[in-house]
């Protein structure tokens, strides 16, 4: 089937311009200023259209197998379409865990079953995440995107100086979760001044950037690539900068909820509780100038659902986790690019550019590539309202606020993913 969007803004390699774009066979056939005359093609009008490269996140949680009370594979990849994004890497705190490619088939299939855009799934460090045994990494390879114990840190540095060998030599990335358990003692939110005036266990900044170092120095003894999930501290950003400086094959992520929010702002709901938590003030602005520096090389949800049951213990028992997916364009174009602090161009480097690079997926928005984009309606304002997510979980703490950017359009391989309800096609 062809498809053609006429006359939509479509913003690529730092540039805006007026264009028609016409998708047949999976692929972007042109992209044209004057629209071509088609008589067997799906017309979609999109009045007030900005066309983006399919959005790509690198870190998410989808839950199947194992968990699908919380998700699914199916409701997760239409929340992510709805989102804008057209590339999700889910994360293997699964059961079973993919640890073995055994392990990994019932993940497989369902992702071949039933999601609507590229799901690329991490393979396990060690067996069932525990930290203790490296899991059978050559035989998951040529399945998986990287090699990441997210939900964990690994614990015994050995262990980790073995997988970040046994991953090069795969030339594969270390995704790594990094948290030394010995020095949470029970922390829950951050230890910080909210904390302390409301009575709460904190989790020192310690926790995180203790083990970056320790595993920083163990990519400059192994030369593996590695690759910094979730980054919270002020201190992460600093000892990753210096890496970088030292020419260590390094990158990192942090997630729209570390940008926009510290822990000055939390309120007594689980839908506030993540790991790592919210810091402090001083954390939010280091990670804003490693983003502006490139520190800090990309964005990414850590969607991590869970039931309303899970979430509905406050900020001490409910579970770690928020969803993020279906939120995190509209939350940093309003929260960022619309104040000044990023131009769209760099918004779009890193929620697309960069994790595409680095991680070796999506494509690009150019003629004979995939059709992988999406069209948001950049001065569409609207309220968050979770009730509305496609996506089974339904905690975010960016409930109630508005925002700026609405999905009218996703396309996957050539297909639609996801187009708003009245959006014009003939």
């Amino acid at each position: 089937m062809k498809i053609l969007l006429n006359q939509v803004t479509v913003f690529r390699k730092g540039t805006a311009e007026k264009l028609s774009v016409l998708v047949e066979d999976g692929r972007i056939v042109s992209l044209s200023k004057e629209a071509p005359t088609l008589s067997d093609a799906r017309v979609i009008e999109l009045k007030n259209g900005s066309l983006f490269p399919g959005f790509v996140d690198v870190h998410v949680h989808l839950r199947e197998p194992g968990f699908s009370y919380k998700e699914t594979i199916a409701t997760g990849t239409r929340a992510a379409a709805h989102g804008g994004f057209t590339a999700v890497c889910p994360m293997p705190n699964l059961k079973p865990v993919p640890d073995s490619l055994a392990h990994l088939r019932p993940q497989l299939e369902a992702i071949a079953r039933d999601s609507v855009i590229h799901t690329y799934p991490y393979g396990a460090i060690t067996v069932g995440e525990q930290g203790e045994t490296l899991a059978a990494l050559e035989e998951m390879a040529p399945h998986v995107v990287a090699f990441s114990d997210d939900g964990k840190g690994v614990q015994d540095p050995e262990k980790m100086k073995q997988a970040m060998r046994r991953a090069k030599a795969l030339g594969k990335l270390i995704v790594a979760h990094c948290e030394d358990e010995s020095l949470i003692q029970g922390g829950y939110i951050h230890d910080g001044a909210y904390a302390k005036a409301h009575g709460h266990r904190g989790n020192p900044s310690a926790s995180e950037w203790k083990q970056v170092e320790r595993d920083l120095a163990l990519v400059q003894e192994t030369g593996c690539a590695y690759h910094v999930c979730h980054v919270s501290t002020k201190e992460s950003v600093e000892l990753i900068r210096s890496a970088k400086r030292e020419g260590l094959d390094v990158t990192c992520e942090t997630a729209p909820h570390y940008l926009v929010f510290h822990d000055g702002m939390l309120q007594e709901d689980g839908r506030f509780k993540m790991n790592p938590p919210i810091r402090g003030e001083e954390d939010r602005q280091a990670l804003i100038a490693g983003i502006l520096d490139g520190t800090v090389d990309m964005i990414a949800t850590d969607h991590a659902p869970h039931s309303a049951e899970e979430k509905a213990g406050g900020l001490e028992k409910s579970l770690n986790g928020i969803v993020g997916l279906e939120t995190a364009f509209p939350v940093l174009y309003t929260e960022l690019v619309r104040p000044g602090v990023l131009t769209l161009a760099q918004l779009i480097d890193l929620m697309h550019t960069n994790p595409a690079k680095r991680f070796g997926i999506g494509a690009p928005l150019e003629e004979g590539a995939t059709a992988d984009f999406t069209v948001f309606d950049l001065d569409a304002e609207e309220t968050i309202q979770p009730e509305h997510f496609l996506s089974m979980g339904k905690s975010s703490p960016f409930a109630g606020r508005s925002v700026f950017g609405t999905c009218l359009l996703t396309i996957c391989g050539g297909k639609i993913a996801w187009q708003a309800e009245g959006g014009a096609s003939r």
